[in-house]
């Protein structure tokens, strides 16, 4: 992954120590599908000793809910008049992170086909994301009193929480996007992950209500020449330096 600093900020750094008083830290971590955000932040997480949100598993969520409960996704006004009626609980342990609904755990559920293709569309009605705006403050409010939190999505640096003192955006090339997403999903078919992946970030990047954009101050990371572990590595230099 190369490190491609935003304008203003210096290069991340794979070695530094860091400092162990990391109380109440905030590492917002957006970007585009398949990009590696939900791996990287999880390491991240668990190397540092910090509570891990996969706002993406909230959208999901509902998402899931609506499907079940029989409401087009596709009409703007049936989600929005329904997205405040599912119960949403998220866990923060990097090491298991969970996702319930109506309290049921739906971690399995939320990654189908039919959830994937149907997320977008109920993440662009406002109303979804100011509900689960409200959820994703209150998690990370709550975390400012404890160890800290890596909050990944598509809005955390820039709506979310855009005080984070460490702010990233994770991309990598389309191919290596749509290998690692089949990879994930047991041998999908290739062509169709990365169309289906761009049609994502185009669905994403227009909508009118909180577009994917890379936050003021954060520093992009292209992490298609990369390991995980390597990922990883940058991110937690990245935070000792913000934190020095």
């Amino acid at each position: 992954m190369s490190a491609t600093p935003h304008p203003g900020q210096s290069s991340p750094v794979p070695s530094r120590e860091v400092p162990a008083d990391l109380h109440g830290l905030v590492v917002a971590v957006d970007g585009t599908s398949g990009s590696g955000k939900s791996s990287t932040s999880r390491g991240v997480a668990a190397r540092l000793g910090l509570r891990y949100l996969d706002t993406g598993a909230m959208f999901r969520a509902m998402t899931w809910w609506m499907l079940r409960h029989g409401v087009d996704v596709h009409d703007a006004d049936a989600v929005a008049a329904r997205c405040g009626e599912p119960g949403l609980e998220s866990g923060t342990d990097p090491s298991g992170p969970t996702i319930t609904v109506d309290g049921e755990d739906a971690a399995a559920p939320i990654r189908t086909e039919e959830v994937t293709r149907a997320v977008s569309p109920v993440s662009t009605v406002p109303a979804v994301r100011a509900r689960l705006l409200g959820l994703q403050r209150e998690i990370i409010t709550a975390a400012l009193d404890g160890p800290g939190i890596v909050v990944e999505g598509r809005d955390i640096g820039s709506v979310v929480w855009p005080d984070a003192p460490v702010k990233l955006y994770l991309s990598a090339d389309p191919a290596a996007r749509a290998e690692r997403r089949a990879a994930e999903e047991g041998g999908a078919d290739l062509s169709a992950t990365r169309q289906l992946l761009l049609d994502r970030d185009r669905i994403d990047s227009s909508r009118a209500t909180a577009p994917l954009v890379m936050a003021d101050g954060a520093v992009h990371l292209d992490t298609t020449p990369y390991t995980l572990d390597e990922v990883i590595a940058l991110v937690v230099g990245m935070v000792a330096e913000a934190c020095s």
